[in-house]
This record gives C-alpha cells, sequence and structure tokens, in this order.
C-alpha cells in the first residue's frame, strides 16, 4: 500500500506525464509505466523520501523511449545507453560527461544489470570536480523499450548479462570498477571515461563543448 505522501505525489505526476504524452499513449499506458516504475525503485530503495520524483523521471524516460520504438517521435535525436553492473560509477559518470557535452544535440539514459541502493560517494565527488553534479541520479534497471531505442549501447563491465538486440550500435570500454575506490583513484577513471566520451561524440558527428577535465 503506498505512503499517503507518495500516493499524492504520485498523483501530481501521473497528471504531468498523462498531460506530456497525451497525443502519444492513453491513460493507462501512462499509468502503468509510472507505477512499474515505482514499483521497481520501492523494492530497492533504503531511502524512500524522493522515490515518487525518481518514479515520474524513469517513468518519462521509458515513456520517451517507447515513443521512439513505435516511430512515434519527430526527428529523434542519437540516443546512447551507458551500461554497466550497478549503475552506481562508471555508467553514472559517462552519462554525467555525455549529457554535460552534449548540451541537449543527444540523449544519454544509463542502467545496471544490479542497480546498487545509491551512488558511488567518490564518483559523485570526483564528477562535482569537473562541475558536473550527478548527485541527484539514481541506480536503475534498463528495460527492453529503452534497450531497444538506443542507437548506441556501451557496455562498461557487464559482460555477457548486458543484453542485445539488432540494430544498436555496441561498444565495450573496458575500465576499471570505481567500487570502493577513493576519490584519487577515481579521478584517473573519469578522465579515461570523459576522452571516451568526447571520442564517441565525435564519431557520432555530434558538436560537443570544450572539455571539462582537468
Amino acid at each position: 500500500m503506498l505512503e499517503l505522501d507518495h500516493e499524492t505525489a504520485l498523483g501530481s505526476a501521473e497528471v504531468r506525464l498523462q498531460d506530456e504524452f497525451a497525443t502519444l499513449f492513453d491513460f493507462e499506458t501512462v499509468h502503468r509505466y509510472l507505477y512499474d516504475s515505482y514499483d521497481d525503485y520501492v523494492a530497492r530503495a533504503t531511502v524512500t523520501l524522493y522515490l515518487p520524483t525518481l518514479a515520474e523521471r524513469f517513468g518519462r524516460q521509458r515513456l520517451y523511449a517507447l515513443a521512439k520504438v513505435q516511430g512515434k517521435v519527430a526527428q529523434p535525436k542519437p540516443t546512447v545507453l551507458f551500461l554497466c553492473t550497478h549503475n552506481a560509477g562508471r555508467s553514472q559518470m559517462a552519462l554525467g560527461l555525455f549529457t554535460q557535452l552534449a548540451q541537449g544535440r543527444a540523449i544519454a539514459w544509463s542502467g545496471g544489470s544490479e542497480p546498487s541502493a545509491a551512488l558511488n560517494p567518490a564518483a559523485v565527488e570526483a564528477m562535482a570536480e569537473i562541475g558536473i553534479d550527478i548527485a541527484d541520479e539514481y541506480p536503475k534497471p534498463w528495460t527492453d523499450e529503452i534497450i531497444r531505442a538506443a542507437d548506441v549501447i556501451v557496455s562498461m563491465g557487464c559482460g555477457d548479462i548486458c543484453p542485445f538486440v539488432p540494430g544498436p550500435r555496441y561498444d565495450e570500454w573496458i575500465i576499471e570498477d570505481p567500487a570502493g575506490l577513493g576519490v584519487d583513484q577515481v579521478r584517473p577513471i573519469r578522465d579515461d571515461i570523459a576522452a571516451r566520451v568526447e571520442n564517441l561524440l565525435a564519431g557520432l558527428g555530434i558538436p560537443f563543448t570544450d572539455s571539462l577535465r582537468s
């Protein structure tokens, strides 16, 4: 049973999503994706305060992905999906860097095969040092529609567990897992990811802002 404040917040979130996707999906589809996203977070969360907000964000992402898969998005932007095991360090840093550098010219998502309960604090700190705040992100799984909507899928350590579907381009980045490392050890990992993200954007023909690496 939903907590009262969560029920109220989810009701407001649903109104926003219903308005946003009114021309694309019926009421039941929007309702299902929002509440499925909420249930996924509830199953893993240790802190529940922001779950309705997270569910709304993930639900919106999934609905956009579904619309793209179904050909309902006019002139869709290139979409890159970063995957790792826990979606707590490498893929989150890649997401933050890609989003910052692309400046809306392309879309990035991230996910994990076994999402953690929270982000790696050393990764958050290392990203903050170069002016990118990923603290409001949250580990999440990948879903079928997100996989199928991606144009490029970048795997960072999830190996055979990473999904495969026909269509997307697949890249494998061999990058050290920052789990359990201090920020001094995470900085070189961050910079390695930054260089790879810049090369990825260049390869996709997407202009990007100046590098933020120190």
